[in-house]
């Protein structure tokens, strides 16, 4: 560790002489550094370009976050036509977070290493290439494999779009607080919205709609990016965690599906066993191999911050719930009210105006009074609205799900942006791609296994009964990472220290 005064003091004198330093105090000339645009100087005014960095990186954030839920809405349509059952459309939906979980913390190296605007644009690319093979898939395993590619290019995206915010707000806090509750209110509405606008497109034009939408929204992306965004600094060109890439891709995909085969052949299945007993040995073999490596895909000395950790414990919890009740949510429309999907969508339309509206008041709540209060409470509010719906059945009018459904991404919608402004300032601006890949990490993981935890509930009995269990084990797992997020998460923006990390 250095001590920050020291090293604040030291920048100041390089800045008089035109050198600049990274966290580890060496120079831009050091041989394993380089530079390209210098990072901005702390301001608390006017941040010049952040309206067109806003909207570049938010729309490529909304492609990414829409085709997380988008497709619920079409899981009868896909099942139809391509002969897929439950399992097959769970690993519809989760071949996609689980490449984009697997591949995220390597993303976000790439990005700190080679350029966090070209990295974007890359991903941008190849997210619309591989929704073109989404849209024309003729089969499952080929709409499956699709969906695994346009996972690894969100995983590209995710991490650069938050890094090129972070490059140019620089050290103003305020600013990067509001603009991270901009940045996340576009993708908290996108996944609100994304069965919304799923129902629609497919009344309209088929479920094939869904991916090939996404197209035109990447070429304006790249436009923009190439245009209007400055290019960040590049960092450390270390080798890349080969080892750790491989058994997370083989740990995750072990959990991943013993969950999904949990549902199906129950968990004590010699399978699901064997698939548990291998997740638990490849994270050991992961971290074993993370503790180890020189320059490690998962840093895990950003662990020692209480608030990074609280983070990560919130983004698994927040995405596990969210996205496992969109999953079953959609099913519980379709198969038991038998909605239409343009009814479907119209059901989901209170959860997109709640999220647009607490993802911008978090902004404002962290930059007032710090990170702890949305993080906890929105939990609360969260878990409230999870427990008052357990009791819901084929027949409860819509009337009294709306408002308790609105309590859930009105508790989510407050914590997301309060969460991912809390992991940037624990950590150095210039880790900022690596840091957001592993809170992006965590969730998508989350993510998977919600999909996979609840569908399996749903397949072992029926589409009430799993929607009964997910509502009352959301309900525990926000009011348990509410307490963590109130424990470990102690101070605001402004008032934390960025971890300095040396690596070895």
């Amino acid at each position: 560790m250095i001590d920050q005064a020291q090293h604040r003091t030291g920048n100041a004198a390089r800045a008089e002489t035109g050198i600049t330093t990274d966290q580890h105090g060496l120079s831009a000339n050091d041989n394993e550094y380089e530079t390209g645009t210098a990072l901005p100087p702390a301001q608390e005014g006017r941040v010049p370009n952040l309206g067109w960095t806003l909207a570049a990186t938010s729309l490529g954030l909304v492609v990414v976050q829409l085709d997380i839920t988008i497709v619920n809405v079409a899981l009868p349509h896909i099942g139809d036509q391509l002969a897929a059952g439950v399992g097959g459309l769970q690993w519809v939906v989760d071949a996609y977070t689980l490449a984009f979980a697997a591949f995220l913390l390597s993303a976000g190296a790439l990005g700190d290493r080679m350029g966090s605007r070209g990295t974007y644009n890359l991903g941008i690319l190849l997210f619309g290439l591989s929704s073109l093979a989404c849209g024309i898939a003729t089969n499952t395993p080929l709409l499956i494999a699709a969906r695994a590619v346009q996972g690894i290019a969100a995983a590209m995206i995710m991490p650069t779009s938050l890094a090129l915010i972070a490059h140019v707000c620089g050290d103003n806090h305020k600013a990067r607080t509001r603009a991270i509750g901009i940045w996340s209110s576009t993708g908290g509405a996108a996944v609100a919205a994304g069965p919304v606008i799923g129902g629609f497109l497919i009344g309209e034009f088929g479920w094939r709609s869904i991916f090939l939408v996404n197209i035109p929204l990447c070429a304006i992306a790249i436009w923009m990016t190439w245009r209007h965004v400055a290019a960040a600094p590049l960092h450390r060109r270390g080798s890349f965690d080969f080892p750790g890439q491989i058994v997370a891709i083989v740990m995750l995909t072990c959990l991943t599906g013993a969950v999904i085969e949990a549902g199906p052949r129950g968990w004590w299945d010699h399978w699901v066993m064997g698939g548990l007993v291998a997740a638990a040995l490849t994270f050991a073999a992961f971290i074993t191999i993370e503790a180890k490596s020189r320059h490690p895909m998962l840093p895990l000395l950003f662990f020692r911050q209480p608030t990074f950790s609280a983070a990560v414990v919130v983004g698994i919890a927040a995405n596990l719930t969210f996205y496992g009740l969109i999953f079953v949510l959609s099913l519980y429309f379709q198969e038991v009210r038998h909605y239409s999907p343009v009814e479907t969508g119209l059901a989901f339309l209170p959860l997109t105006a709640i999220f647009i509206v607490a993802n911008i008041a978090s902004g404002w709540i962290a930059s007032h009074f710090g990170f702890r209060l949305p993080m906890a409470g929105g939990l609360v509010v969260g878990a409230i609205g999870f427990a008052l719906l357990c009791r819901v059945d084929a027949t409860t009018p819509f009337i009294y799900m709306a408002p308790l459904l609105a309590l859930i991404p009105a508790g989510t919608g407050i914590t997301v942006p309060a969460m991912t402004a809390s992991i940037l300032a624990s950590v150095e601006r210039n880790r900022a791609g690596t840091a957001s890949a592993v809170l992006n990490t965590a969730r998508q993981v989350g993510g998977a296994v919600g999909v996979a935890l609840f569908g399996g509930l749903v397949a072992a009995q029926d589409i009430v009964s799993g929607l009964d269990d997910t509502f009352l084990i959301s309900a525990v797992l926000l009011l348990l990472a509410a307490i963590v997020a109130f424990i470990w998460v102690k101070k605001g923006p402004g008032h934390h220290q960025p971890m300095v990390l040396i690596e070895h």
